[in-house]
This record gives structure tokens, sequence and C-alpha cells, in this order.
């Protein structure tokens, strides 16, 4: 956690003696969890996600990207639209910390100094490094139990759409899904299974979990010279 610390710091401070444009802003939302216990739906937003975001406009086209976000992910089986999930029971909470770096890409031109209000939808991709509760099922009371938490990678797949507020501000909505590698956000694939069930569910499809929000950034930094991209 120490070096994680350190690198972020190390980011920060190259963005700001560097950056010919850079944002720094809040996130604010909703999260929902697709695994084996409760919806399926994508997009369910139930429990709270909130944060803080780095930008670095690269290009008029391109932006590097850091955010650390915190959030509860929540899910029912009464919530699903499966009886078997329904009759089982199962429900959980997990908190869920997470560092993701990555690559911006607008669909069109997005320039704040070209002389009107840009507008753009765009994607964002990367690598994303998350904490987050583990959990099994207690087949004394048939339900799940926190065991522990890890540290774990995900991939994340961002959509949303920016719009600048003048030269300074900058307000999107995004819709964010992030393909963990591991399937235990839900307590269906524990490591340390002494004295619980092992499995359930579909063993052969890792977790998701999804944010849906806010963002709003404030620009910062020398006026940029995008001639050279």
């Amino acid at each position: 956690m120490r070096y994680l610390t350190i690198f972020i710091i190390a980011i920060f401070w190259s963005f700001s003696v560097s950056a010919q444009q850079y944002e720094v802003g809040v996130y604010a939302g909703g999260s929902n969890f697709v695994g084996d216990v409760g919806s399926t739906t994508f997009i369910a937003p139930k429990g709270p996600v909130f944060g803080g975001i780095v930008k670095w406009n690269r290009s008029s086209r391109h932006s590097f990207r850091l955010t650390a976000l915190f959030s509860q992910l929540k899910s029912e089986d009464i919530e699903s639209d499966d009886p078997r999930r329904q009759d089982r029971g199962y429900e959980f909470t997990n908190s869920v910390k997470e560092v993701s770096l990555g690559l911006e890409y607008t669909f069109w031109e997005f320039n704040m100094f070209s002389g009107r209000n840009p507008s753009t939808p765009y994607l964002y991709t990367g690598l994303t490094y998350f904490n987050h509760d583990e959990f099994a099922v207690d087949v004394r009371r048939d339900a799940l139990v926190k065991t522990g938490s890890s540290w774990d990678v995900a991939i994340p797949m961002v959509m949303g759409y920016k719009a600048a507020l003048g030269r300074k501000a900058v307000i999107a909505l995004e819709v964010g899904a992030r393909y963990t590698l591991t399937d235990n956000l839900d307590g269906s694939a524990p490591d340390n299974n002494e004295g619980l069930t092992t499995t359930f569910g579909n063993n052969s499809n890792n977790d998701w979990y999804v944010f849906s929000g806010i963002t709003l950034t404030f620009t910062f930094g020398r006026r940029p010279c995008f001639c050279a991209f």
C-alpha cells in the first residue's frame, strides 16, 4: 500500500510540473454488482460511490486519467428475476476502494479554447487495482459472512458524455463497468472454505461491478498547444 501511495503522489506531481492543461475534480454516483448474487441488471445503482479524478489533457482527442473511488456494493437475491435466487435469499454489502489509471479518448475534438463550449462522447479504459471484502457461505446459518479482504485487478470499460462549462470547468455523465479478475466479490468462490461451502453459482464467470455517476472537474495549467498531435 505504501508503494501505491508513492506512485499516486508521483503521478500528481508529474501532472503539476509538466502538463499543458490538466483537470482536478470529484466523482459522485451509484454502484451495482453483477455476479452470482442478486439482480443481473447491468445498470441498477444501489450503493453510493464517490471519489476524486485527475486528467492530463495530452491532446484535444485524448487524456491520461487517474481516479480514486470508494463504494459500497450491495446485492440481494430477493431483487433477482430468478426464482431460484429469490428462494436462496443471500445478500451482502461489499466495501470497494479502487485506483484506476488509463486513457480517455473523445469521439470529437474537445478544445476548451476554441471559442465555444465543446461537448463530446468519450471512452475510457486502463487498469484498476481495487480492495474488496471477501465472503463465504456459513453452512450453519445458510448466509454469506465476511471472511477477510484482498486486492485484485479489474479492467474498466467506461462510456460517457462531457461538456465544457466555460474555460475552467467540465461536467460529465458516465457509466463504467469493471470486469474483475476474481469470482469472490459475492462469496461464490471462497479461498478459505474451512467449515464453509465451497462454491455456488456459475464459477466459469468472474464478477463485475458498475459505477454510474457524474464528474465535475476544474482546469489548471498553461493554455494547451495541441499543434504537435
